[in-house]
């Protein structure tokens, strides 16, 4: 949205920190309350995937799928120096350095305050984070930027290709140099069901609707009606989520602070490298910038979906990557500021 000749994000994505927080209460006082009465809906699972969770993370992924245009990859030639950073970001360095983040707090500064059990599950939580780039908020980030947007699509569709087959042995080798114990099949089953399915449905509803009404209709008038359906679905799972790990927050109110610190740190780590990377290449600054915020932030629902289908919706790996959804945007916030002050 565009008031003047300042462009600003749209309102629910303005305050979603605050919706965030309002959902955390409400779901730990709905646990407190009557946690006993709801936890037979940890138990409907399919193949260890939550179908209530899974349900609300599917209508979160398939509006951001929808945007997906795997025509636009033709135009990767026009600037291939911007692609090639992205994914050198995304996929060679992101994921290493936000274990060894989460080694060093988790592990070794916090070894007084968290057991190494914990710990482990922790660092889980945090390597599911680094291993799924963003791919729908940072086309706001892009906008607010004055990013290229068909080159943030590019990147975009890119990069949501490549996590169908990265993202499975990154987390599997990642998450066993840390001795965490791993079910393949599940994280196989996750990406299936929260990247696959969603990514071609979304692909095969594009097409339809833009041969079918045009383009300018998709855009204008059917995108904008599911996006309210992805942010209600994030807020509904928040609070599924935290009427489970409410018990473990209660008992250690200081958690969501120890975790947001590395996850803040490794955010504003991957902005600056990428960044000045960009700088480095001669990249434009509307290439540059969508390239850093890619980097920079994460694809937390799929982190999300991950999370509970490996360890469970009380996990302490469930909370890390919900604690990734509240630090994002007040941080990436930060950095869209930074990027246009230092916009050249």
């Amino acid at each position: 949205m565009t008031k003047g000749n300042v462009k600003e994000i749209g309102f629910f994505e303005k305050y979603l920190t605050l919706w965030v927080a309002l959902c955390i209460t409400g779901g730990i006082l709905i646990g407190h309350l009557v946690g006993e009465d709801i936890s037979f809906l940890s138990e409907l699972e399919v193949y260890n995937v939550n179908l209530p969770v899974a349900i609300l993370i599917w209508l979160m992924i398939y509006p951001m799928m929808l945007q997906v245009d795997f025509s636009s990859i033709k135009e990767v030639g026009r600037a291939p120096k911007g692609l090639v950073l992205t994914l050198v970001i995304n996929w060679l360095i992101k994921p290493f350095t936000m274990a060894f983040f989460a080694w060093i707090f988790f592990d070794k500064l916090y070894s007084a305050y968290i057991s190494p059990d914990l710990a482990g599950e922790y660092i889980a939580g945090a390597i599911l984070l680094g291993a799924a780039p963003c791919t729908a908020m940072v086309f706001v980030w892009s906008y607010l930027t004055d990013g290229d947007p068909n080159y943030t699509l590019v990147q975009v569709s890119v990069n949501d290709l490549i996590i169908l087959v990265a993202f499975v042995p990154i987390v599997g080798f990642l998450l066993g140099i840390t001795h965490v114990s791993i079910p393949y099949e599940t994280l196989v089953a996750s990406v299936l069901i929260f990247v696959v399915i969603p990514l071609l449905a979304g692909a095969v509803t594009n097409k339809i609707l833009v041969r079918n009404k045009g383009e300018a209709w998709f855009k204008t008038e059917f995108l904008p009606r599911f996006k309210p359906v992805s942010i209600m679905a994030l807020l509904l799972t928040l609070i599924l989520l935290f009427a489970f790990q409410g018990p473990n927050i209660l008992n250690n109110p200081l958690i969501i602070l120890l975790i947001a610190i590395p996850l803040t740190l490794q955010t504003y780590f991957i902005f600056f490298l990428a960044w000045f990377g960009g700088r480095k290449l001669n990249l434009p600054h509307a290439i540059c910038s969508p390239a850093s915020m890619i980097g920079a932030s994460n694809f937390f629902e799929l982190a999300v979906a991950v999370a509970i289908a490996l360890f469970g919706l009380e996990s302490p790996a469930a909370l890390v990557t919900v604690v990734g959804v509240l630090v994002e945007v007040p941080v990436m916030l930060s950095l869209v500021r930074l990027s246009n002050k230092w916009k050249y």
